[in-house]
């Protein structure tokens, strides 16, 4: 990790997919009956603080929480304290977090160097002015210091936010309307990118609730490191009014789920250039965690549009933008509407002082501490101890990771691929299928819920951000928690039909 990146060594993507498939072959483990029924019993005494506050949230607010990472099986937990590797919730549990916010926060939740500067800014400013504050251009040099691809930046307010902006940008810069995404990825959650998410070649079948189809008319989807149908979908645009952009997950779709050949970005660039499109990073859990110079320097490719969110705010509100060549983020110029075709973007609170000072300040904070090798190193370390503890259980779960973003499968709920059945226009096998994903799907919540009972926050109980507050001490301390889990794996034979 010596050239500042916290990837040690990229693992081969066809060794992780054979994993991934002899994994979702196999019956379904999860824990036993009896951890089971102890792990719901320590969340209906242990915190039964939050399964009241939850509870009554679910009159107020649609399923109770605000956001899709809050929910947890058997019930959201309620989290009063956020303290570098630590959470604690209502009841006064505490946990180590492996969640850090869906990524953002690789120097460890609520980092004091930061939150001191925020809060004198505060102090004399306050978060919002509506005009322009000096932290919006320290954010953009900073982000250009170690990003040199990004020349120029405009901030936004989420990732979801910049994803609809670089598209029009492209669109703009290109004159062409198609947009081709990788299937399984995530970006955003627009009419128009709610599609393939979380399982390739599923299309609009499965989130597209309440989306019109002809949202979906310009934009496509290809199989995740497959070149070969990539240009095949290049190739098709041509003869319909050419492609806009490719947009890409630069480690895999939904952070490195769907892991990539590491010269696939190297090949998508050679194939956006011969075909005429711009091609989009989106770096929202990538940037500035792989390494200072995100993805794009790990890989060595240059994009021409790079969506930010998260870390571009420190872990605060506000987070996101995009940024990339002069020649395509300039036509995002702010102002009142002029005689030049420009991409109009907007967003009250986008660029307020808070959120660009805090972002100034953590990549400032990730370069002073070497955050982002110190946290990759904290993943290798957990990635590295969990293998051996699936093997000393002889479990089919698949254990990899890309520097401090760890991947635990343990169900395989996403690791199915429909994106051949298209080619034979039949969407039968989806059906078929949809019921032993969804069966997968409860036996990962299951995991997850007993690593939470056992102390330890995941993402859905499959994913894991390492950050610089997990010390070899917190990562052999979780291991000890995730093997007190592992002791009670089996077969799974109950019904897993809810």
């Amino acid at each position: 990790m010596s050239n500042g990146y916290g990837i040690s060594n990229w693992q081969d993507a066809k060794d992780i997919y054979a994993r991934l498939d002899n994994l979702t072959s196999q019956p379904i483990y999860s824990i036993s009956d009896d951890e089971l029924a102890r792990v719901l019993d320590h969340f209906d005494t242990k915190c039964a603080k939050s399964k009241e506050i939850t509870t009554e949230a679910k009159q107020y607010i649609p399923g109770g929480v605000q956001h899709n990472l809050a929910f947890n099986y058997p019930f959201p937990i309620c989290i009063e304290k956020a303290e570098g590797a630590y959470l604690y919730d209502r009841d006064g549990n505490q946990y180590i977090d492996f969640l850090q916010a869906g990524g953002p926060t690789i120097l460890g939740s609520n980092y004091k160097p930061v939150r001191d500067k925020v809060i004198e800014l505060i102090k004399t400013c306050g978060p919002v002015t509506g005009l322009f504050h000096e932290a919006e251009l320290l954010l953009a040099k900073e982000i250009n210091k170690h990003m040199p691809n990004v020349e120029m930046f405009r901030m936004l307010g989420s990732g979801t936010e910049s994803v609809m902006a670089a598209i029009r940008v492209a669109r703009n810069a290109t004159k062409a309307k198609r947009i081709i995404k990788v299937g399984g990825a995530y970006h955003g959650w627009s009419d128009q990118m709610v599609y393939g998410l979380k399982i390739p070649g599923s299309r609009s079948f499965l989130e597209s609730h309440g989306i019109p189809r002809s949202c979906y008319g310009t934009t496509d989807e290809v199989r995740p490191n497959d070149l070969n149908m990539l240009e095949a979908m290049l190739k098709r645009n041509r003869l319909r009014g050419g492609t806009a952009a490719v947009i890409v997950e630069p480690v895999g779709p939904e952070s490195g789920t769907r892991p990539i050949d590491f010269d696939y970005n190297k090949g998508v660039r050679r194939l956006c250039d011969k075909y005429g499109c711009l091609f989009i990073f989106d770096e929202v859990v990538t940037g500035f965690r792989v390494g200072l110079g995100g993805a794009q320097g790990y890989f060595d490719v240059v994009p021409d549009l790079t969506i930010f969110g998260k870390v571009v705010a420190g872990g605060y509100p506000s987070a996101g933008g995009v940024g990339g060549k002069k020649e395509f983020v300039s036509g995002m110029a702010a102002g009142v509407g002029t005689m030049m075709k420009r991409a109009y973007v907007g967003g009250t609170l986008a660029a307020n002082p808070l959120s660009s000072f805090a972002g100034y300040c953590a990549i400032q904070e990730i370069e002073k501490t070497d955050a982002c090798v110190k946290a990759g190193q904290a993943g290798d370390r957990l990635a590295n101890g969990l293998q051996q503890l699936v093997d000393k259980y002889a479990l089919p779960f698949v254990v990899y990771n890309q520097g401090s973003i760890v991947h635990l499968e343990c169900s395989g709920a996403m690791s199915f691929d429909f994106s051949s059945m298209f080619l034979l226009g039949s969407v039968i096998p989806l059906l078929k299928t949809k019921p032993e994903m969804l069966r997968r799907k409860v036996a990962m919540e299951e995991m997850g819920a007993a690593y939470m009972a056992h102390g330890i926050v995941t993402l859905a109980g499959s994913r894991l951000y390492t950050s610089l507050a997990d010390t070899d001490e917190v990562v052999d301390e979780a291991l000890n928690r995730f093997e007190d889990v592992f002791k009670t794996v089996t077969v799974c034979t109950r019904n897993l039909d809810k």
